[in-house]
């Protein structure tokens, strides 16, 4: 088994500033630990990563062919889109198509996350709705489940609501882990959360991905929606995103809130989680990209856009560099 260690320092001139502690599981296509960085039991709220999962009922009952829903849709109900134009778009397509609008959306509004995203809302001078949140398509999707269902849309955010039971059930079927053994609460957009050990998250991404290698339906199904569309799932200049364009769809990552990425590398039926012990989203990427390098997925010299994301500079408030985030590279070989 692979020791990895993923901590980022952030330095000041010559001096290490800050340490952001990262705990990691790698899962293999044998369904056993073969990485492990810091407390691979550690229990977090898996957040926006369990998107690919909250989708399954929707793909399995029917509903979404039986809207005439194709790939774009899938892409954008497993993103965490950035608020571009594009995208706001697409999730005002969906609901049209299920006679329901912005005002029905139980997230928030917030600003969008890509800088493009964000650029061309400030430009446009239009209000934030409930559209921008990054969360839209999935809340759309979800939204549809119940549609489709004869369900009441109307508190389909709940706990209790059926569209909820459903996805804590799929992701107890795919983490292995019983719902009596999985503590809930409410998402940043409002949805049920489900927290459970790093070990279950990588393994759960780790049995998806040896499900798409091997064809199965609805996780292809999902992927190649994903690769057709790597644009909806992040946005622009997002981490999802450009990891998934330049690995020409080998990569499939996915971002939570909090300091939680979840990774699947289909050919190898590997299922990576990582935890930024701290929730620093600036350590987050970095983390990311050290355990795929340190797994041998990605080389130790990245394409430049990515590698943007493995070194990022400290800058001063007069936007003089005066330091920098990076990984402390390491690697050993761990014998049980």
């Amino acid at each position: 088994m692979l020791a990895l260690n993923l901590d980022v320092e952030v330095t000041r001139g010559e001096i290490v500033e800050s340490v952001h502690r990262v705990h990691a599981a790698v899962i293999g296509e044998d369904e056993v630990l073969v990485g492990a960085a810091r407390d691979t039991g550690l229990v977090s709220h898996w957040r926006s990563c369990s998107k690919f999962f909250q989708v399954i009922p929707l793909l399995a009952s029917g509903g979404f062919d039986q809207l005439g829903w194709g790939d774009r849709e899938l892409a954008l109900a497993c993103a965490s889109h950035g608020g571009e134009p594009e995208h706001v778009a697409l999730a005002s397509a969906m609901l049209a198509s299920l006679g329901l609008e912005e005002g029905d959306l139980a997230c928030g509004p917030h600003e969008p996350l890509s800088s493009r995203g964000a650029r061309l809302w400030r430009e446009s001078g239009a209000p934030l709705s409930r559209l921008h949140n990054n969360c839209s398509g999935k809340h759309a999707a979800m939204l549809a489940r119940a549609k489709t269902s004869g369900w009441a849309t109307r508190g389909y955010e709940q706990a209790e609501h059926p569209v909820q039971r459903a996805c804590v059930g799929e992701v107890s079927a795919w983490t292995g882990v019983p719902l009596d053994d999985m503590p809930l609460a409410v998402d940043g957009c409002g949805v049920t959360v489900m927290a459970l050990p790093l070990d279950r998250m990588a393994l759960a991404y780790a049995r998806w991905a040896r499900a798409v290698h091997a064809g199965d339906a609805i996780p292809l199904r999902t992927a190649t929606a994903l690769r057709a569309h790597p644009e909806l799932l992040g946005g622009t200049d997002r981490f999802d995103t450009v990891i998934l364009q330049e690995t020409q769809g080998a990569v499939i990552a996915k971002v939570g809130a909090e300091g939680v990425h979840s990774i699947a590398v289909p050919s190898l039926g590997l299922g990576v989680a990582v935890k930024v012990e701290d929730g620093a989203l600036r350590a987050q990427h970095i983390a990311v990209l050290a355990a795929l390098q340190q797994l041998g997925v990605l080389p130790t010299e990245l394409p430049p856009r990515l590698a943007e994301f493995a070194v990022r500079p400290v800058r001063n408030t007069r936007g003089e560099t005066v330091g920098e985030l990076r990984g402390v590279a390491g690697v050993r070989h761990l014998t049980h």
